[in-house]
């Protein structure tokens, strides 16, 4: 009980103290705003410096300039031509095959001369993938309708002709097809669902920017096909 008072009045008095109590400020020095910048452009410096290195190494020429637009142009046929060739020229086909992607996906030009790392970094910053979709042969009038509202959109291997999508190798008979695009894409992005009524028959894996990269560094020299591949 002795033990229990001397307990309750110790507290009792810190309370009673607790509104006198003074907390010192810290006295911690302040790090003036520009030596912590230079500290940390020192840091940072060679690692921006590398980066740079890489992005600036030169893999392709260009003896024109390719641009994207509507309804077809030699920027949108070299990026639809590169990801089919890259996936199919080691694959024999049984099953028809094009490759549609969308001019949205398309974020810059490609200058006249040297091309860049970083050059194709700017054409395709995103990291999609590409994915094969077999789609039955009636979704064929879906594409055509579909890009003959939007005006035009990267394809190869086929053309659209007063309404009709026509491959280039299409045997007759044929019920199915198979679509080579992007993840995005194949998940109805840019508003294509047409392409949820296939299933997906290969998820490569390979980022769309790597493959065009490759397919750069085998041309050299880019190859500039201005057809027209959308005609009303």
């Amino acid at each position: 009980m002795f033990k229990f008072s001397i307990i309750v009045c110790v507290g009792a008095s810190l309370l009673a103290c607790s509104s006198h109590m003074v907390i010192e400020p810290s006295r911690a020095p302040i790090t003036p705003q520009s030596e912590t910048s230079e500290k940390t452009e020192e840091i940072i410096k060679p690692y921006r410096d590398s980066m740079s290195a890489i992005m600036s190494e030169v893999i392709a020429q260009a003896d024109t300039n390719f641009v994207a637009q509507r309804p077809s142009s030699n920027l949108m046929n070299w990026v639809a031509d590169a990801i089919f060739i890259q996936q199919t020229q080691t694959v024999r086909l049984s099953t028809p095959a094009i490759c549609l992607l969308n001019i949205g996906g398309i974020r810059s030009s490609l200058g006249k001369g040297e091309l860049t790392l970083g050059d194709f970094y700017k054409l395709m910053p995103f990291d999609n993938t590409i994915v094969w979709i077999e789609l039955p042969i009636e979704a064929l009038e879906d594409i055509a309708t579909y890009i003959a509202k939007t005006g035009g959109e990267p394809i190869s291997n086929c053309r659209i002709e007063k309404g009709k999508l026509k491959l280039n190798s299409m045997r007759e008979g044929a019920k199915s097809f198979i679509v080579i695009t992007s993840d995005y894409l194949a998940n109805a992005g840019d508003k294509m669902d047409f392409l949820k009524k296939g299933k997906i028959v290969n998820q490569t894996g390979k980022l769309m920017r790597d493959v065009l990269i490759d397919h750069a560094k085998q041309e050299g020299v880019l190859v500039s096909n201005n057809e027209v591949r959308f005609v009303k």
